[in-house]
Parts: structure tokens; C-alpha cells; sequence
């Protein structure tokens, strides 16, 4: 499946709906995606946006359902629930299917290059008043390789349209692309690099995901459809790309230029601090531009939570954590959530069965010291197995009733920061953090001390049986 394969599946189920009436580019596609998001609203395709006859998609991931369809799970389970699912979809074990290798595919329907290749081709937003560009790359995945192992990275990162053929990328230090990209500079060459705009949105998890003997990320998507996924090889580069994505940027990366980008409305709902000092960043010089006919633009209003992006980053980072949870063989955790509502990175919530002394706080230092956990995680809140870990009304009730203020908090003053964190003042350490752990545990030394109130099991289960007939139905 495809990303057009997805919409008319979405339309169907009433998961998306078409905008007919024709919208600005400028602010008003953004705000409009903005104000359905935050109401869980449908994926929206814009049909008529002004100056362009192609459309915009918003609102992939913006909703738990729709994240399940992307993974292949029920729409109805629960951000846990469906963590839980993929969880075992990762871990069981399954043959190898290899993306297939072909010469041609949908995204080869044009190709421009040269002076002729134009970014201002495609309809691409503004999306706050105080954005420094027009922002093609908030919903792309770069693909990247390697020179000193030659594995395929592929990474999301926002860029900002500099003119009709260059791309500004945020490329935050000590990261991954950046630790290639100062490969390339070692050697003195260019990274060359795709950037890749729609296909399967499966590819979006895909760099989450570890499969034995995938090439890359290519080969992930293939293992978990069950299906080869078409791949070409870009021309100019040689760097592998899907054959039905919607649009492809091919280019190359001089690291020793560098240009100022920004400011953007981030992920965290506020500016960082180019807003009022703008920070220089790696240059994408476009070489060719390859689309498919009237291709679809993916777009992900970013912003204050929640939208797509938060979904997308809370649901990639708890599977991760917990799969790094489970892999340290720590017993009793039930379930592990990463809150899309902090913006799906800065607070995680874990539920466990405790089963020694010291059991909550072994796991909250267990989450610190994962490789999930150690960037930008700010708050840990452990609760007891009887509450799920998404269950927020429940979670706030056990730092009510079970949460104690000064035997139950823990402050640690140093962990890795994320530097778009707003709470770190601009004359603060950018890079460092402090973090906090809220035990809402009952201490497992008093455990059978406190009479909780509970239902009558057997009666609920009479209840339950009896649904309908109370006229409860749908409830």
C-alpha cells in the first residue's frame, strides 16, 4: 500500500475528508489542520490550494486509529494497547522480505533537474506567522549513507525553503546524520542525500525499527507488510528511494556551507531561540526533483501539541523504551506510555507489579539510563499494575492518593537535553538537563496495609452481560 492507497482506505472508514474550497498556502491551510487536529478530528486533503492545481495532505498520525491503520492493528486500541501489539509484531519472528529493486516506478513519472528543478513547484505552507520560511520538510524522511560502513540512514528533519533550489535541514548535533555528515566533511566531499515525500507511511517508523538482516529501512517496511516494497536507485546520488513515493528531492549537502534557517514553530509549541538570534545550518543544494503526476504534499503542522507529530514521536519512543525496558529483563513492567500531550518526548509514564523493594525506582532509572530515555526526558511517573499507563484519570488520582511529595520524589541533576527544550533559559547549558521521578507507587513494604474500594468483579460481569438490556449500548 501507498500513501493513495491509504487515503481512499481513510475515506471510506470517515478517517479523512476533502477541503474543496480553495485555502491559502499561507497561514490559513496550517490553522485550519491545526484546529481539526487538536479536536481529533480526520486526516484532511486539501484539493484546492491557491496558485497550485496539487493537493496537501494533514493529519496522517494525528490520531490513535489512524496510527493503528498505518501499523496494520485494530483501530480501536489504545496508544498501549497498540504499542503493546507492535511490540510483539517486532519481536516474533519472521522470514526476511527484501524491498524489490526496480527501474522505474510512479515517483518517475517527471524528473526535472538543474535550473529547472523548483521547490516553489509543489504547494508548500507557511505555517505560523513567526516562521523564517515556507517549510517544505516537516513530514519527510531524509535517506542518507554512511561512508566509512556504507548502511542506509534514514532520518526526519524539518527544512526550510531557503529559494527555488536550496533547503535549509536541522541536523542537531550529535545525532546520527550528523555524525555522517561529518564523515563526508573529514574526507572533504559532500553528503549526498534524497529527500522523500510520501509512499508508504509506514516508512515514518521504519528508522525505529530493527528487523535481523534488513538492509535498511527499505527492507524493514518489506518484512512488515509481508511484501517486497518497490525500490530505485537515484540517479545522480545511487541512493535507494521508494518508486511510489509522491515527490523526491535529490541533492547534496557541502558542509562547509552554511546558512541561516529558521525560526520554526516546533514540536514544543514555542519558538527557540532563533527568533531572535538565527543559527546557521547545513545547506540541501537541489539537483533533481523527481514527482509523480499532480503528487500529493505531506504536511504535519507541528505546534503546540497534540498533532500528528506528537503522536508520531510518542508512539515511536514508547516502542522503543518499552522494547528496551523488556530487553533489560527487569520484571512487572505492564505497560510504558510516552505522553503525545508533552509533546511526545519530555514525560513517560510506566505501570508495574512491583514485586521486591525498591522495584519503582529500579525501573524509573532503568527508563533514565535507556537509549530512549537518555535524550530530553524530563519527568518519570510510576504507578502501581492496577493502572494502565494511559489511563490519565487513574494516574492522577494514585499522585492524589498514593504519591508522597518527599519520599516519593527524586531529582536528578544532569541527563542529556534535547536544545529545543523552551524550559532551558537561553543563558542556561543547552545540552544538559535536569530530570525528576514521581513514585506514585504504594511502597511495596506497605502493600495489603490500605483497603482499597473496589467493584464486585462478579457483578460487573453480570452488569456487562446485562449491557443492552440497561439500555447502555454504545457506552
Amino acid at each position: 500500500m501507498d500513501l493513495r492507497d491509504f487515503i481512499d482506505k481513510w475515506e471510506k472508514e470517515g478517517e479523512l475528508r476533502r477541503v474543496k474550497a480553495e485555502v491559502d498556502w499561507n497561514l490559513e491551510l496550517s490553522h485550519i489542520a491545526k484546529l481539526v487536529e487538536e479536536k481529533e478530528g480526520p486526516a484532511l486533503l486539501f484539493e484546492k490550494v491557491k496558485d497550485y492545481s496539487s493537493p496537501v495532505i494533514t493529519g496522517v498520525y494525528a490520531t490513535t486509529g489512524r496510527l493503528a491503520s498505518v501499523l496494520g492493528k485494530s483501530k480501536d486500541l489504545t496508544m498501549v494497547e497498540l504499542t503493546r501489539e507492535w511490540m510483539k509484531t517486532m519481536t516474533e519472528s519472521k522470514e526476511l522480505v527484501q524491498a524489490r529493486e526496480v527501474d522505474s516506478g510512479p515517483v518517475t513519472e517527471n524528473v526535472v533537474e538543474g535550473e529547472r528543478a523548483n521547490i516553489f513547484d509543489f504547494p508548500v505552507p507557511r505555517y505560523y506567522e513567526r516562521d523564517g520560511h515556507r517549510y517544505f520538510g516537516t513530514a519527510i524522511f531524509m535517506v542518507t549513507k554512511d561512508p566509512a560502513s556504507g548502511k542506509i540512514n534514514m532520518g526526519t528533519f524539518r527544512m526550510g525553503v531557503h529559494d527555488e533550489r536550496h533547503l535549509g535541514v536541522q541536523i542537531l548535533k550529535g545525532k546520527k546524520t550528523d555524525r555522517i555528515l561529518n564523515s563526508y566533511a573529514k574526507q572533504g566531499k559532500k553528503m549526498p542525500v534524497c529527500v522523500v515525500m510520501g509512499s508508504d507511511p509506514l516508512f515514518m517508523f521504519a528508522s525505529a525499527g530493527t528487523i535481523p538482516g534488513a538492509r535498511s529501512g527499505f527492507d524493514v517496511v518489506s518484512t512488515l507488510r509481508g511484501e517486497p516494497v518497490s525500490m530505485l536507485y537515484a540517479e545522480l546520488t545511487g541512493l535507494p528511494i521508494p518508486g511510489d513515493a509522491e515527490i523526491v528531492v535529490e541533492g547534496e549537502i557541502d558542509p562547509t556551507v552554511l546558512k541561516e534557517e529558521g525560526p520554526f514553530g516546533e514540536y514544543t509549541g514555542y519558538y527557540t531561540d532563533e527568533v531572535l538570534k538565527p543559527i546557521p545550518k547545513p545547506v540541501i543544494e537541489i539537483k533533481r526533483i523527481y514527482h509523480r503526476t499532480d503528487p500529493i504534499l505531506v504536511a504535519t503542522t507541528v505546534g503546540r501539541p497534540v498533532g500528528d507529530q506528537h503522536m508520531l514521536y510518542a508512539f515511536a519512543r514508547n516502542a522503543s523504551l518499552w522494547t528496551e525496558l523488556e530487553k533489560m529483563r527487569i520484571p512487572g513492567i505492564k505497560s510504558v506510555y510516552t505522553l503525545p500531550e508533552a509533546a511526545g518526548r519530555f514525560w513517560v509514564i510506566v505501570s508495574i507489579q512491583q514485586v521486591y523493594p525498591g522495584h519503582a525506582e529500579q525501573v524509573a532509572h532503568a527508563v533514565i539510563a535507556s537509549n530512549t530515555g537518555t535524550y530530553g526526558l524530563k519527568g518519570i511517573i510510576i504507578v502501581d499494575e492496577d493502572i494502565q499507563a494511559d489511563d490519565l484519570p487513574r494516574v492522577w488520582w494514585a499522585l492524589g492518593v498514593r504519591y508522597h511529595p518527599l519520599k516519593g520524589t527524586q531529582i536528578i541533576n544532569r541527563g542529556r537535553a534535547t536544545p529545543l527544550d523552551p524550559a532551558l533559559a537561553s543563558e542556561e547549558n543547552k545540552l544538559i538537563t535536569p530530570r525528576i521521578i514521581l513514585n506514585a507507587t504504594t511502597p511495596f513494604e506497605e502493600k495489603g496495609k490500605l483497603v482499597e474500594v473496589k467493584l464486585n468483579e462478579d457483578k460487573v460481569k453480570e452488569i456487562k452481560e446485562r449491557w443492552k438490556e440497561l439500555g447502555l449500548e454504545g457506552i
